[in-house]
C-alpha cells in the first residue's frame, strides 16, 4: 500500500495546496498561536515521530488525547476545521514522508501507556499509522485502550487493497465524523 500512500499524498498536497495556504493564513486570523499544531506520537516500530496538523485547540492546551481535553478548548475556527476534517489534511506530509500511511490505527501519545501496552501485544505497531481506518469509521476514540487496540488489530489482518480504498471512500463520503458505522 506504500506506492498508494505515496501517490495519493503527493497528489493531494498538490492539489490541495491553495486550500492548505488558505486555511494557514485564515487561521493566523482566526484563531490564537501558530496554524500549525505539531505533536509528539508513537509510530511504525515504537518510533516516535511529529505529526502536523491545523491547529483547532487553544495553545495553552496541554499535550493529551483529544478525548481526555475539554471541548471548551477547541476554538470556533477548529470546529469548522474539525468538522471539516481540513484540520487532519497536513498529515499528508507525514504519509509522504513514510512516518504514516492513508490508512491505519490512528498515532498515540507517547504517554498513553495503557494503549501502547495493548497494542504492543497485538502487534499494532508493526504497521504505520494512519489518518483514518476502522476506529475512525466506527467513531472509536482512545478512551477504551483495549477495544481500540483490539478495532486496530482486526483492521490490519484483514486489510486488502479494497479495504485501504474502502477507507479511503468512507472517510471522504462524512463516515467518522461523529456518525458510525454499526458494529458487527
Amino acid at each position: 500500500m506504500r506506492i498508494f500512500d505515496v501517490v495519493f499524498s503527493l497528489i493531494g498536497l498538490v492539489f490541495l495546496s491553495p486550500l492548505l495556504i488558505a486555511v494557514f493564513f485564515l487561521s493566523l486570523i482566526f484563531q490564537p498561536g501558530s496554524p500549525l499544531f505539531m505533536q509528539k506520537r508513537v509510530g511504525r516500530d515504537e518510533k516516535i515521530f511529529t505529526l502536523i496538523k491545523f491547529r483547532t485547540m487553544k495553545p495553552e492546551t496541554g499535550s493529551m488525547g483529544t478525548h481526555e481535553v475539554s471541548p471548551n478548548q477547541v476554538t470556533t475556527w477548529g470546529r469548522l476545521l474539525r468538522k471539516s476534517k481540513i484540520d487532519e489534511l497536513p498529515q499528508l506530509w507525514n504519509v509522504l514522508k513514510g512516518e504514516m500511511s492513508l490508512v491505519g490505527p490512528r498515532p498515540c501519545l507517547p504517554s498513553q501507556h495503557e494503549l501502547i501496552s495493548y497494542r504492543r501485544k497485538l502487534n499494532v505497531f508493526n504497521v504505520r499509522p494512519g489518518i483514518t481506518g476502522l476506529a475512525q469509521i466506527r467513531g472509536i476514540d482512545m478512551s477504551n485502550a483495549e477495544f481500540l487496540a483490539q478495532t486496530d488489530a482486526g483492521m490490519i489482518r484483514s486489510m486488502s487493497v479494497f479495504g485501504y480504498f474502502n477507507y479511503i471512500v468512507l472517510t471522504l463520503c462524512g463516515w467518522g465524523f461523529g456518525d458510525k458505522i454499526p458494529l458487527k
